[in-house]
């Protein structure tokens, strides 16, 4: 089984990191577990995004650069959330017709390794 570190973000500001093993795409909702130990259950629909991260601290005066190139990342492409915030990566699945859809980011030294994206949060995908 695969633990993965994750920052929620949800479409209200909220944000809550914890670790997830049941997160597949095509399910409405999983579980996360917070650092006290206590698990909670994520409706996916209320997320903006989930942020699969490296460490929960990051750098937050850390500026991206997006020249990195991602062999085998798919197609490069640029998600404007409706809260304004903007995030280049590359993409081998996005529909607007599903729940959502993963990017690497085109940052390689960005916190993130990869990024689902809910369709519904987004106010413009284009692909660069």
């Amino acid at each position: 089984m695969v633990i993965n570190k994750v920052v929620a973000s949800f479409k209200d500001g909220t944000v809550m990191k914890g670790h997830t093993s049941d997160f597949f795409p095509n399910r409405k909702g999983f579980h996360l577990e917070l650092p006290g130990g206590e698990r909670v259950t994520i409706d996916t629909e209320k997320l903006k995004a989930i942020f699969f991260v490296k460490d929960f601290t990051g750098d937050q005066n850390r500026k991206d650069v997006y020249h990195d190139a991602i062999s085998g990342g798919g197609r490069k492409i640029q998600v404007k959330f409706k809260d304004g915030e903007l995030v280049i990566g590359y993409s081998q699945g996005y529909s607007p017709d599903r729940l959502g859809f993963f990017i690497i980011p085109a940052d390689t030294k960005n916190n993130n390794e990869r990024i689902f994206v809910v369709n519904s949060a987004t106010e413009e995908v284009v692909f660069l």
